[in-house]
């Protein structure tokens, strides 16, 4: 089992930064991809970013330029830089982990909110 907490959410003003981070605990050997995804009001969930464990990323076209994605193994933690933000961005940002056997494993979300 692995758990994730996150942190990091907000008000912001259109063109702010903020940074969200996520810690895992508890199986942490088992932990491959870590990334985010959002679900905005009567949208479906969304993939934003991942990172795998030898540091490849990948970012949704939405946020390419915009949001960069790390992780520091030592700490079992990801962290999401959303910089230019915009009110279209405003969702709840999930932290999302992917064990070598394909076991997801979601945070409890955290809201970001951008405002015009």
């Amino acid at each position: 089992q692995v758990q994730l907490v996150e942190s990091g959410g907000g008000l912001v003003q259109a063109g702010g930064s903020l940074r969200l981070s996520c810690v895992a605990s508890g199986s942490t050997f088992s932990i491959n991809t870590m990334g985010w995804h959002r679900q905005a009001p009567g949208k479906q969930r969304e993939l934003v970013a991942t990172i795998t464990s030898g540091g490849s990323t990948n970012f949704a076209d939405s946020v390419k330029g915009r949001f960069t994605i790390s992780r520091d193994n030592a700490k079992n933690t990801v962290y999401l830089q959303m910089n230019s933000l915009k009110p279209e961005d405003t969702a709840v940002y999930f932290c999302n982990v992917r064990t070598i056997r394909n076991v997801n494993y979601w945070g409890q979300g955290t809201q970001v909110t951008v405002s015009s």
